[in-house]
Parts: C-alpha cells; sequence; structure tokens
C-alpha cells in the first residue's frame, strides 16, 4: 500500500495518509501502482461526465475537464508548453533547444499548446458524453496514459535530471507486462461490454499511437514531457465516439398529422416541422417517417 499512497500522491492532488519515512527508491518503486491511479482518476470523470450528462453534453464535458484539472492539479502541463515552445523554435542548435526547454517563460507556442490541449480534451470529452456507451471507456483513458508514462520512462534514456529519471533506476519488466495485460484485458471487456453489445465497432479506452515526432527531435525523456500523452487517448476515445454514432442505425417512428396520430405526448399543434425531415411517406403513404437522432 505505501506504493499506492506514494502514487497517488505523485499524480493527483487527492488526500492520502501521510508516510512516516521516505527513500527515494520508494518512488521509483511506485511507478507499478500509475494505472491503478488512473483508474482512479477516470472513475471521478466518468462520475463528473455522469452529473452533467443529466443536463446537457457540453456541460458534462466542462465537469469532466475541471473534475480532471482538480484531481490532478494540471499534472505536466507546463512541460507540454516548455517542450512546445523549444519544438515550435525549430532551432538547429541542440544547446539552444534545450536552453528554450529549461526556460522558465511561457512563450507563444506553450500557450496555443495549452489552449490547444484543453479545447481538444473540453470538445472530445462532449462527443464521449454524447454516446453513453462509449462513455465507460473514459474510465481507463488517465490508466493508458500513466501506462504510458513508465513504459516512456524505462525505454528512453534520461536527458537532463529531474523527476522523469527517479523511475529508470528500478525497472519492473514483470510489473509492466502485469499492467499491460491488465489495461488489455479490462479495455477488451468494456469494449464488448458496451461497445459490441450488437456487433458495432467501438472503442473502450484503447491507446493511442506510440512516440511520435516529438521523441525523433527529442532523444530522450524528460519528466515534462508525458502530459500529451492524456490528450492523444482522448482524442481516439472521441473518434470512437463520432464511429458509433455514424454507424448507429436511426430509429424510426411513423407519425400521422391532422387529427391523426402524431408523436406520443404531443398533438398536431406542438410538434414541430423539423422533427418531420426526411418527408418520407410510410408504406401505406399516410403518414411520415419521423427520424430520431
Amino acid at each position: 500500500m505505501r506504493g499506492l499512497i506514494l502514487a497517488v500522491q505523485f499524480l493527483t492532488r487527492l488526500p492520502t495518509p501521510q508516510l512516516a519515512d521516505f527513500k527515494p527508491e520508494w518512488l521509483a518503486a511506485s511507478a507499478r501502482w500509475f494505472p491503478a491511479v488512473g483508474v482512479i482518476v477516470g472513475a471521478l470523470l466518468l462520475a463528473a461526465l455522469r452529473l452533467g450528462s443529466l443536463a446537457d453534453p457540453w456541460l458534462a464535458a466542462l465537469l469532466a475537464l475541471l473534475a480532471w484539472v482538480m484531481v490532478t492539479g494540471g499534472l505536466h502541463l507546463d512541460g507540454l508548453a516548455d517542450l512546445a515552445d523549444a519544438l515550435g523554435a525549430a532551432h538547429r542548435s541542440r544547446e539552444r533547444f534545450f536552453e528554450v526547454l529549461k526556460d522558465p517563460h511561457l512563450g507563444s507556442f506553450g500557450v496555443l499548446s495549452l489552449l490547444l490541449a484543453v479545447i481538444a480534451k473540453l470538445v472530445l470529452l462532449m462527443l464521449i458524453a454524447r454516446q453513453a456507451e462509449a462513455a465507460w471507456g473514459l474510465l481507463l483513458v488517465p490508466a493508458w496514459a500513466r501506462g504510458f508514462a513508465v513504459i516512456w520512462s524505462a525505454t528512453l534514456p534520461a536527458i537532463a535530471p529531474g523527476s522523469g529519471e527517479r523511475f529508470a533506476w528500478r525497472r519492473d519488466w514483470a510489473g509492466m507486462a502485469l499492467n499491460l495485460a491488465a489495461l488489455l484485458a479490462l479495455s477488451a471487456w468494456l469494449a464488448r461490454r458496451c461497445c459490441w453489445p450488437a456487433g458495432r465497432p467501438g472503442l473502450a479506452g484503447l491507446p493511442a499511437a506510440p512516440p511520435g515526432r516529438h521523441d525523433r527531435r527529442l532523444p530522450g525523456r524528460r519528466g515534462g514531457a508525458v502530459r500529451d500523452r492524456d490528450v492523444g487517448i482522448v482524442a481516439v476515445a472521441g473518434a470512437g465516439t463520432l464511429r458509433l454514432a455514424t454507424l448507429a442505425p436511426a430509429k424510426t417512428t411513423t407519425v400521422r398529422l391532422h387529427g391523426q396520430q402524431t408523436a406520443p405526448g404531443l398533438d398536431d399543434s406542438e410538434a414541430p416541422a423539423f422533427l418531420f425531415w426526411p418527408r418520407r411517406p410510410d408504406r401505406q403513404g399516410q403518414g411520415l417517417e419521423l427520424a430520431r437522432v
């Protein structure tokens, strides 16, 4: 439990019991609990999303985003901004690149990266909120993100002293393999239960693409350069919800006007005109088909 407590303290702002003692190697050993902490974060995000979904998808996305920031404290968003400034400046000199990376001031590329990250999360969370089946995938999005952070720290060399190098002291390959197998199993179970009940392909918090362009330009890792993994996995989740929406069969209800049958709960005067698009006659030619979207 000591490792779990340290992982929660390192990755979140959630209250935890205080440890009487601390050793630096304990922090490296706590990395095996990172995906579990991600599941805790995902459960809180899902609860906020479900609460907001009672009113509106946009409100659900906003509540989930606020919960995300409050629970994690915006962990490593500063690292994302620093990396964006260093990459955006396109310095050919390696030394100058690292000077910009270490500069505490925020540049234009850093501001843009933060805005795009927050806006992307808000929009993609809204898309997830619109599909109740896919919302359960949000439970594993933070878990995959933190699992990737551990794998990244263990497989890439440290390019500078910092919190990131602490997790390279002790590479727990068995623990990483166990976490990966557990995440894959949970993702497959959620996908089958929530996204494939009717044979439709879906998504349940599956991982994003491996490290991309910034890894080739940045020959190593830093502790603050892993925050974009959250955005990448949420982007995959949002794309999955769009796929679900396009493949979902439309439900139709026949309505009749002018004193005949109308939509449930509406009389002729209350039925809005836009509900009857597309205007196609039913098989008897006596009504219209109401497409529910």
